[in-house]
């Protein structure tokens, strides 16, 4: 293998252990939820709140966070981002408060959002035109791959020390990450910045693609999002414990790892991006259909992580053809900002429909219709795409 190809496989392989920390940070509100009701009388409004608090800063950061990626480099704003993130997990856990949790949340957000535009702009310079949706499968699978170590972590720590050791061991990790960038990570030595400081270099078509590729990748993540989030509690409310129910959940986070960079090297090999995704979210909205016949709780797991999430590579994809390579740090700021906007309140209309009904039916309803929705949204990106040329 040549050395240019080792090196962008090792690149990728760096970003994917260093992004994990922040499925890992992220899943830490989720899977003590029920320890944080009990001891600090939270309602699962507020719940849905504090997860969706780490998307919020994305609205406001995003497209400046692309601006300022002119000036300095990727490796160094996922750094930064890193640790942020363990910064804010930091502070959640010496929380005793709402507003404090909200504090650490929202800091962990900023980390969130700087570190994610760059993990996405690195790895589209190293494999722009070669085996990409492969590449962005393996980097987008960090994110499950750290959710599923949170739920089964974090939810262990909770029951058998406390729940703010799963704050502390996350943010841990985003430091150790952070490190890792630092001294390891290199940007592809063809990558191409725009210049002209902060002049918006986007034309019209592009933003119009951006809009609607950020809006296929918010819908499918929101969904997995309420997915993670809320299918433990229809489980629990089926009988199963929690850790129990937690493991079950987490098994669709696991195999996802692998189904999805196995659906993005599929999707590469046989150019059915669009295919494999419609078959993809029909899997998911059937798996969260069975999820409450109790004996086929880990059945609907395995479907949604072996089929249901699997083309979440192949979506992130759709990010490098709707923008000119140049264009890529400010695009993906616009991308991430559509993401944020979409998806931050979804957990909090999850967690209000369950407050409402005190049913986890309609959070998981929620869910699906937003897997739904995700078809319609690629459906819109294909449309405009044929129509507007770059």
């Amino acid at each position: 293998m040549p050395p240019s190809n080792r090196t962008r496989w090792f690149i990728l392989a760096l970003l994917f252990f260093c992004r994990i920390g922040l499925g890992f940070q992220f899943q830490t509100l989720g899977s003590v939820a029920g320890e944080l009701t009990e001891q600090l009388r939270l309602n699962y409004t507020e719940i849905g709140s504090l997860i969706g608090l780490f998307m919020v800063p994305g609205m406001i950061l995003a497209l400046p966070a692309g601006f300022a990626g002119r000036f300095m480099s990727d490796r160094f704003f996922i750094g930064l981002g890193l640790i942020a993130l363990a910064a804010g997990g930091g502070l959640a856990a010496v929380a005793d408060s709402f507003n404090l949790l909200a504090t650490g949340r929202l800091i962990c957000g900023v980390g969130f959002v700087i570190s994610n535009i760059f993990f996405a702009e690195v790895v589209a310079d190293w494999f722009s035109g070669k085996e990409l949706a492969t590449a962005m499968s393996a980097l987008v699978m960090a994110w499950p791959f750290g959710i599923a170590m949170g739920q089964i972590g974090h939810g262990w720590l909770a029951v058998n020390f406390d729940w703010r050791w799963a704050f502390v061991a996350a943010s841990l990790y985003c430091l150790a990450g952070a490190l890792l960038v630092m001294f390891f990570c290199r940007e592809a030595p063809e990558s191409a910045k725009a210049s002209g400081g902060f002049k918006f270099t986007l034309n019209r078509n592009e933003v119009l693609l951006v809009v609607i590729a950020s809006a296929v990748w918010s819908l499918f993540n929101a969904g997995y999002v309420v997915y993670v989030s809320f299918a433990p509690i229809a489980l629990v409310a089926g009988g199963y414990e929690t850790v129990s129910a937690l493991g079950i959940i987490s098994i669709a986070s696991w195999v996802m790892i692998f189904s999805g960079i196995a659906c993005g090297h599929i999707a590469d090999r046989s150019g059915r991006h669009d295919l494999m995704l419609y078959v993809c979210m029909a899997a998911a909205i059937v798996a969260l259909m069975i999820l409450f016949v109790s004996p086929l709780a880990v059945p609907s797991s395995l479907l949604f992580g072996l089929i249901g999430v699997a083309p979440a590579g192949v979506i992130m994809a759709l990010s490098a053809s709707a923008m000119k390579p140049e264009n890529r740090a400010l695009g993906m700021g616009l991308f991430f900002s559509i993401y944020f906007l979409i998806q931050a309140p979804a957990p909090a209309i999850a967690g209000w429909l369950y407050d409402l009904t005190a049913d986890a039916f309609w959070p998981v309803l929620f869910a699906m219709a937003l897997f739904f929705a995700t078809v319609l949204a690629n459906l819109a990106f294909r449309f405009a795409q044929k129509r507007l040329p770059l």
